[in-house]
């Protein structure tokens, strides 16, 4: 994993980090808070040899020094003998084993001292300051036994120094490292979770990871664009987006831009023609960038040619509001001419919609006949042809419609569209013979934790931070669509890019 990884993991799943964290500060306040108080007291005394405080002999009084200093190691071990631990509990009247009250006790000795430091625990601070001081006493008289047991006279003697002070605190249980410890442990657990779920995650969640998977280059990006509807999931038919409440649809535009660029720079010399729009399954949105992919082909002054190729489940009619009933198949079926079911949208007449027509029972048939394709050649001549075709992986009518056309894209719904069904539609659309232009990554979350998977950078409206756009011509509903339209979304005539010539103009232009 990479360090932006580790951040995305962190920007998406914040949530089980948190929670991790709080679970963890709530365990360590819930263990702290069962733990019995302990409370720890110091108390001191030293060794003393005969001669140390004599200053008639200086000598003496350094070779008793010494001596203690020898000694005080070895005493240090008589502190956790059983004698010691029953002289204490004589003295105090404790009711506990000498093994328990030893582990309650520890003594040092700082480094070139013959100080020995008594260091007790207890349940209250009362018991714990008489403990520690009730130790000292017991060490010094064991230890004169220890030195007079000869019937000689005792030359090492424990005097005891520093008398215990009433501990104000427990020093056990440490709420502060308790919380620490719990905080650092829940924040590691959380992240631990956020990085599996990351890791196990198999939809699509950028660009890096279908190009890696798959081998296909994302051509697109669209945001997610909520303000969309099942009626309204159009931007504006002149593209122009820089006024009011259009602005809305600006990241979409832009979005759909870019796509538009990425298509005519595939191939500089000889650009794709004829387009097939599909998607691996069902609600990837594919319908819908057909649609708006083929306004921004006909803002930038191109003659398009929409096909409604999914003749199972058929929606550009609808999406347009344009008459439904007649169109390709009426046309394959020689009921009808291109010119008489094909509906003109937009008052500039570059963009062309034909509808599915008629549903006929075998549409993978219909669709892969020679008719069609010699439609699809006629249409290319002077169009750019945008099919909108079903999903690759229910049926094979993306793959056949792919196999006569110049390629196909093929759309993929974050959050919906894993990488293995993607790699599925690539396989069906390569068994037709189909090529495939680029991967498009539709509803691309642009704020909140799905941001952090993206990192999409459609952040506002760069237009309006510049001179403002002149404002759009109303259209007269009659110059909407002339095959009975009825959609009501405000156009204009204005295109943001220079024309394209089309593959005639430039073949005219050679000769």
């Amino acid at each position: 994993m990479e360090l932006k990884t580790y951040w995305r993991v962190i920007r998406v799943g914040w949530v089980w980090i948190l929670l991790g964290l709080i679970l963890g500060v709530l365990a360590a306040a819930g263990w702290a808070a069962l733990q019995k108080p302990v409370y720890t007291a110091d108390a001191g005394g030293f060794l003393s040899a005969a001669g140390a405080t004599s200053g008639d002999d200086t000598g003496s009084a350094l070779i008793a020094d010494n001596l203690a200093k020898s000694k005080v190691k070895s005493y240090i071990d008589v502190a956790t003998w059983r004698s010691v631990a029953d002289e204490v509990i004589a003295d105090l009247g404790l009711n506990v084993k000498p093994e328990t009250l030893v582990r309650s006790v520890s003594v040092t000795n700082p480094v070139d001292t013959v100080n020995i430091i008594v260091q007790a625990n207890a349940s209250t601070p009362e018991g714990a300051r008489d403990l520690a001081q009730a130790w000292v006493r017991a060490m010094s008289a064991e230890i004169q036994r220890l030195e007079s047991a000869n019937g000689g006279q005792s030359i090492i003697q424990l005097v005891p120094g520093d008398s215990a002070q009433l501990p104000q605190s427990p020093t056990s249980p440490n709420w502060r490292i308790a919380l620490a410890v719990g905080a650092f442990a829940g924040l590691a657990l959380g992240f631990g979770v956020a990085a599996v779920r990351y890791l196990l995650d198999r939809r699509i969640r950028s660009a890096d990871a279908i190009e890696r998977e798959t081998g296909q280059v994302v051509v697109g990006s669209i945001p997610l664009e909520k303000s969309f509807t099942s009626s309204e999931r159009l931007i504006p038919l002149d593209a122009g987006l820089y006024d009011g409440a259009r602005a809305k649809y600006f990241r979409v535009a832009e979005a759909l831009r870019e796509l538009r660029t990425n298509i005519q720079f595939m191939d500089v010399d000889n650009p794709p023609r004829t387009i097939v729009v599909t998607s691996p399954l069902p609600g990837d949105g594919k319908s819908t960038t057909s649609a708006n992919l083929a306004i921004v082909l006909a803002a930038n002054g191109q003659r398009v040619v929409l096909i409604d190729g999914d003749l199972r489940r058929p929606m550009v009619a609808s999406i347009f509001g344009l008459v439904d009933g007649v169109g390709l198949t009426d046309v394959l079926a020689g009921r009808a001419e291109f010119d008489d079911v094909a509906q003109l949208v937009g008052a500039e007449g570059k963009l062309v919609v034909l509808g599915a027509g008629t549903l006929p029972p075998n549409p993978s048939e219909v669709l892969g006949s020679e008719r069609m394709h010699k439609l699809l050649a006629r249409l290319a001549e002077d169009a750019t042809v945008i099919i909108d075709a079903p999903p690759l992986i229910p049926v094979t009518d993306a793959a056949v419609l792919a196999h006569n056309a110049d390629g196909a894209i093929i759309v993929g719904s974050v959050g919906k569209t894993t990488i293995e069904t993607l790699q599925k539609a690539l396989q069906s659309l390569q068994r037709a013979g189909g090529r495939c232009l680029g991967v498009v990554i539709n509803r691309v979350p642009i704020k909140g934790r799905g941001k952090g998977y993206y990192d999409y950078q459609y952040t506002g409206n760069y237009a309006s931070q510049g001179a403002p756009a002149p404002a759009p011509r109303p259209v007269e509903r009659s110059e909407m669509v002339t095959a009975g339209n009825t959609s009501s979304s405000p156009t204009a005539s204005s295109s943001p890019d220079a024309p394209v010539p089309s593959r005639r103009a430039r073949r005219s232009a050679k000769n």
